[in-house]
């Protein structure tokens, strides 16, 4: 099983975490594709980042999507998540959603931790996009700036521990999600000081991905993911154009 791990920001040492954490937790017979966005900015934060890492991500499944059998979009918030399910045949999962669904399956309310105060709109759109609303128990974020996105996961571990902690006497949440890709192997390694279920959002996609190509579904050829018919397109690179205009199968 080959599965893409598309960063779609531009930070290479986000995507070495990424495969970190995914490669913890994946199976011996999984092979792992990372990929870094070659354009775009250095992390998604804000709703025009997301705009911008949607069409990022699309272009970069267009063009390494004959190679695997499923691909992550790595990125918290899930840019290009339903446009990506539209246009490729393969299962594509996105972190927040893998990560929330995961978290529904260890308890009733699961509660949202990050490290900037600036993602929290975003993330409130991708929690009502996937219709869990009723049960997150909130989003919660650190505030202040943080020196490098690299190094955020040292520099505020034990703000985050923290916040995380005061979540779950406060809000009542039975699992915190700890959320972004920087903060990628994260909460494996503070498993023990949080009173709940911690989980990871690369390391949730990699085992749902890994279900999924597992369970074998056919491309929907109707409802609202069904691929779109051909649209003759200009100025995107080629493989992208490919898929929309159907000249790649």
């Amino acid at each position: 099983m080959r599965l893409l791990v598309a960063n779609p920001n531009t930070t290479e040492a986000v995507t070495a975490r990424l495969m970190a954490a995914a490669t913890a937790v994946k199976a011996p017979a999984t092979e792992l594709l990372p990929m870094t966005a070659p354009r775009g900015v250095p992390y998604i934060a804000t709703r025009a980042d997301a705009v911008i890492g949607s069409a990022v991500a699309l272009e970069m499944l267009a063009e390494r999507h004959g190679e695997v059998d499923a691909a992550i979009i790595a990125a918290f918030g899930d840019p290009g998540l339903g446009g990506a399910r539209e246009l490729f045949d393969i299962p594509v999962v996105g972190m927040a959603e893998a990560a929330m669904l995961t978290a529904c399956m260890l308890g009733r309310s699961f509660a949202i931790v990050t490290f900037s105060g600036g993602l929290v709109p975003w993330y409130n759109e991708c929690l009502d996009w996937n219709g869990l609303r009723g049960r997150c128990a909130g989003i919660f974020a650190l505030q202040g700036a943080f020196a490098s996105i690299a190094d955020v996961q040292e520099e505020k571990e034990e703000a985050l521990v923290a916040l995380a902690n005061r979540v779950v006497a406060e809000a009542g949440a039975d699992v915190v999600i700890l959320a972004g890709a920087p903060l990628s192997g994260l909460a494996q390694s503070v498993r023990d000081r949080v009173p709940v279920p911690l989980v990871d959002g690369i390391q949730a996609a990699v085992k749902q991905a890994e279900a999924l190509v597992a369970l074998r579904p056919a491309k929907a050829t109707e409802g609202t993911f069904r691929r779109p018919a051909a649209k003759t397109c200009t100025g995107i690179p080629e493989p992208l154009r490919a898929r929309f205009e159907r000249r790649d199968g």
